[in-house]
């Protein structure tokens, strides 16, 4: 019977491989949110619409079966409930957009049917005359979290 040595780099391979095979990969914090993806095809900026609504609270979401989840606003327009996609959690976090419950928020965006129920994907949510939260280009639809970091910050200076 063959004596087997095993070397400090094969302990670590070992070890590694152990690791790769107990804990799955980390799952892709924009999956189902990419431009080409069926979400995003739903959004038809030459439809946009306007509302102004008071946001009842900040609800996490998850779209489509299978998407990683996302941030949206349930809002109260008139004696009517709407549910407004914002974006992924990986781009926009719960706790940091600026917005809250009891908030009068005026929002751009397009109606869509997502898994079976009406909402307002927001391209758009401004807050008084001095607080904006963008997610998407008004001319074209883009997400905001598709794009570049120089894209990004292109966007930004632009606004400033």
């Amino acid at each position: 019977m063959p004596l087997m040595r095993i070397t400090a780099t094969g302990a670590v391979m070992g070890m590694l491989i152990l690791v790769a095979l107990c804990f799955p990969a980390a799952a892709d914090p924009l999956k189902g949110w990419g431009i080409s993806d069926p979400y995003n095809k739903l959004y038809s900026y030459k439809e946009a619409e306007r509302i102004k609504a008071t946001v009842v609270k900040v609800v996490e979401v998850v779209p489509m079966p299978g998407m990683a989840p996302g941030v949206a606003l349930e809002v109260r327009e008139g004696g009517e409930t709407i549910i407004v996609h914002l974006g992924p959690t990986a781009f926009l976090k719960p706790a940091d957009i600026g917005i809250k419950p009891g908030d009068r928020v005026t929002i751009r965006g397009c109606w869509a049917e997502v898994n079976g129920k009406d909402v307002l994907m927001a391209s758009k949510v401004k807050k008084g005359e001095s607080f904006e939260l963008k997610m998407r280009l008004t001319r074209d639809g883009t997400p905001f979290w598709t794009m570049t970091p120089e894209q990004l910050a292109k966007e930004q200076k632009s606004n400033d």
